[in-house]
């Protein structure tokens, strides 16, 4: 098993959320984690911001009332893969369907000041890139998606940089990291890796202690 693919770069529009402290109820209310598929939690993704009428498992879409305002609604966002905000992003529950429900959204790079450390281990956990900037790095890309929602940046892994319409910013991602996204392995897959060791160990074993075995 491993994630769905490898993580290289990444050319998109930003979508800009300016607010700070969002938490995971936010990104999923907790009336939509309703399996462990994974899978089809995209349209519930920030849903008490981004309709303005209460919304339930299984309500069409048809017959939602989009709040025209929020920034996932905006023409620039749509099938935009960057999403930009304030700190402490994820923060609440360590609910990982948040996590899901991004990916399906179609979001694959997170960019903020800081992340809360539960959700940020499950975004690399599912092949999330989320990228830390200083405060004012990150109000100088509001300012500059104000200015210009339609230019497009682009998240390139391999150099660690984010490149758009001002000069290319780097970026830090631990390095086991790194190689886990760019190779598209998660925490099984590592696992999996060490198979003829796994099977050698209990080998071993059953030729130490055969008793326990029987």
């Amino acid at each position: 098993m491993s994630l769905n693919t490898a993580f290289t770069s990444v050319r998109s529009r930003l979508i800009a959320l300016d607010r700070a402290n969002v938490d995971t109820d936010a990104i999923l209310p907790k009336q939509y984690m309703t399996s462990l598929s994974r899978t089809g939690f995209g349209p519930y993704a920030f849903d008490n911001w981004r309709y303005a009428d209460i919304g339930y498992p299984g309500k069409p879409r048809a017959e939602r009332e989009p709040n025209s305002r929020f920034c996932l609604n905006q023409p620039s966002a749509q099938g935009a893969r960057i999403l930009l905000t304030r700190e402490n992003f994820g923060c609440g529950s360590s609910r990982e369907h948040a996590v899901w429900a991004l990916k399906d959204l179609g979001i694959v790079v997170l960019i903020a000041p800081s992340f809360a450390d539960i959700f940020r281990n499950n975004c690399f956990k599912n092949g999330l890139l989320p990228i830390t900037l200083s405060t004012a790095q990150v109000d100088a890309l509001f300012a500059t998606v104000a200015r210009h929602p339609w230019d497009e940046w682009t998240v390139d892994l391999q150099a660690c940089t984010l490149s758009g319409p001002q000069p290319p910013i780097l970026f830090h991602v631990e390095p086991e990291r790194r190689r886990r996204l760019l190779l598209a392995l998660d925490d099984i897959s590592i696992t999996e890796q060490k198979q003829a060791m796994i099977q050698a160990y209990e080998e071993k074993r059953k030729r130490q202690e055969p008793w326990l075995f029987s």
